[in-house]
């Protein structure tokens, strides 16, 4: 039986979307009939801080081998879980562990047709440990797909620094994220550009609202909130929040100020009704106060008529603040309706023929 190509899947920054690109590019694989395998050689936990005796499942990896189904004989091992505490064992020379020995295992693990290796935060990450990302496509001679997260036109910096510093294992880049008034010159200058510097692209996907969004549900466990009004037949995994809006100011600014976003939470003192009947008159999808855990009969009725759930939290503004942007800013995959739209977004502007080209893996399969 012949081994399993690999292919690692790494960006240059955190938060560019690679778990997202490998779910949607493992779903349409398998739709077509390949066996795809996946895997994630370094665990990186960003949450809350475990014990050292607890069982480390990282929430990425069980939800995309349970979204997809995967069975154990597709799975390749994590090798090791990058924390604080291992990082100190590697310092002080307690961990003399040879990974690179331990990743050639990987290559006796042949069940499957491709496995996706989802590769660190970036392109440093795990070299104190062998295992950073052009380390890894060494040891198993595999390609690299770069997903990028667009920011800029500067993105073409990373990306020609990559190739230099990748060469041929370059597979090709998805860049992701990139906003509506910027596509058409992403599309018709960046692209070919980079198909000039012998570099593929094999996706221009544009900004989608949807997967940077972060559902209430996830708001209530990051802020440690009580929900103080809720509506019984809403789900607040389902309801979801694309922006972040804080009611500080005078009645007046804010009418006009709320109505420049929508689907959005608004952060505002639990004395502040009239800020509150601003917000709900608004595309409001929750209110959060702060203050004294406090909530007027006409405010909570107004909220339940509209279907807003209203929360409260002891944090103050400003760390309540913070801790929502940073849920904002992460693409986080557990609500199905990202899962949709990550793989429709693949569906439409994924090159799925090309990539199956480059990676020299027959088209033999009919689609399912």
């Amino acid at each position: 039986m012949p081994q399993a190509k690999h292919l690692l899947i790494g960006s240059t920054r955190s938060g560019s979307g690679k778990s997202a690109a490998i779910l949607g590019l493992t779903y349409h694989l398998q739709a077509k009939g390949y066996k795809i395998g996946y895997g994630k050689p370094i665990g990186t936990f960003t949450t809350k801080e475990l014990p050292e005796s607890a069982e480390r499942i990282e929430a990425d990896v069980d939800f995309i081998k349970q979204t997809l189904n995967l069975p154990q004989s597709l799975l390749r091992p994590t090798l090791l879980n990058l924390d604080r505490a291992a990082l100190q064992r590697r310092l002080s020379g307690e961990d003399k562990a040879e990974y690179s020995t331990k990743l050639e295992e990987y290559k006796k693990l042949i069940e499957g047709d491709l496995v996706l290796l989802e590769a660190p935060a970036n392109t440093a990450e795990g070299a104190i440990f062998g295992l950073s990302l052009e380390e890894m496509a060494d040891h198993l001679d595999a390609p690299i797909l770069l997903v990028m997260r667009f920011g800029s036109l500067l993105v073409v910096d990373h990306i020609l620094m990559a190739k230099r510093r990748f060469g041929d294992r370059l597979l090709g880049v998805v860049i992701n994220d990139i906003p509506e008034e910027q596509y058409e010159t992403t599309l018709e200058i960046l692209h070919p550009y980079l198909e000039n510097q012998g570099i593929p692209v094999l996706a221009i996907m544009p900004e989608n609202r949807t997967l940077r969004s972060v559902s209430v549900a996830e708001i209530i466990e990051q802020l440690g909130a009580t929900i103080l009004c809720c509506p019984e037949n809403i789900d607040l995994s389902k309801v979801m929040v694309e922006e972040l809006k804080i009611g500080a100011m005078d009645v007046n600014s804010a009418q006009s100020y709320f109505r420049k976003s929508y689907n959005k939470a608004v952060v505002t003192g639990s004395s502040r009704i009239d800020l509150q009947f601003a917000a709900l008159e608004t595309s409001t999808n929750c209110l959060i106060l702060t203050g004294r855990p406090f909530i007027s009969e006409d405010v909570a009725h107004k909220a339940m008529e509209l279907g807003v759930p209203i929360l409260s939290v002891s944090k103050d503004t400003l760390s309540t603040v913070s801790i929502i942007e940073g849920s904002l800013g992460q693409v986080r995959l557990h609500e199905g309706i990202k899962v949709t739209s990550i793989c429709d977004m693949m569906a439409k502007h994924f090159n799925f023929d090309r990539f199956l080209k480059l990676m020299n893996i027959k088209a033999y399969a009919t689609t399912a």
